[in-house]
């Protein structure tokens, strides 16, 4: 007899989970826009970054400038899957960053800038320096607000290596 109620117990378990759709991780509008900001924000670091690797002269410099490229060009491609598979949109509506801490973008000037600098691997530094720092504030920030587990992790990663990165970039400058 117990042999049978195990078996019906099995059946009723196998088809009560079957129909079942698997339930959505917790996402939140801070969720969304951390990812948003991320996005763009890592475009940015990408472009910075490329100009460290084809320009830098000591192997340090361009060591990390190309392990940022590469990295933050992984984490793109990750963050874009997510606001696929969380169905929002890729870019959050003009002035939308305002209300949810907004971080300044680097500025452009500043990049542009960069590319005519006589003192390049200094300035450099000091921008990337700003610029990670800038990424591990937002991150802080996720951590802080978000609810989606993989973000919040993550937020969590990029919250460490961004300081660790930017501890590294004033002991190279300090140098």
């Amino acid at each position: 007899m117990r042999g049978i109620a195990v078996v019906v117990l099995g059946i009723v378990l196998a088809v009560a989970g079957c129909g079942a759709p698997p339930a959505e991780p917790p996402l939140n509008a801070d969720d969304v826009m951390f990812v948003q900001m991320m996005v763009q924000h890592h475009r940015q670091g990408i472009e910075i970054a490329k100009l460290g690797a084809e320009r830098a002269r000591s192997p340090e410099v361009r060591t990390l400038t190309a392990a940022i490229e590469t990295t933050q060009q992984d984490e793109v491609e990750m963050m874009l899957r997510w606001l696929h598979d969380w169905e929002q949109p890729l870019q959050a509506g003009e002035g939308a960053h305002d209300h949810h801490g907004g971080m300044p973008e680097t500025d452009v000037k500043r990049i542009r800038a960069l590319k005519k600098s006589k003192d390049f691997e200094r300035d450099l530094l000091d921008l990337l320096i700003a610029h990670q720092g800038d990424a591990a504030r937002m991150a802080q920030e996720e951590v802080a607000s978000g609810i989606n587990p993989a973000a919040k992790a993550w937020a969590g990663q990029v919250e460490s290596s961004r300081r660790g990165q930017v501890e590294m970039m004033k002991n190279l400058v300090q140098g």
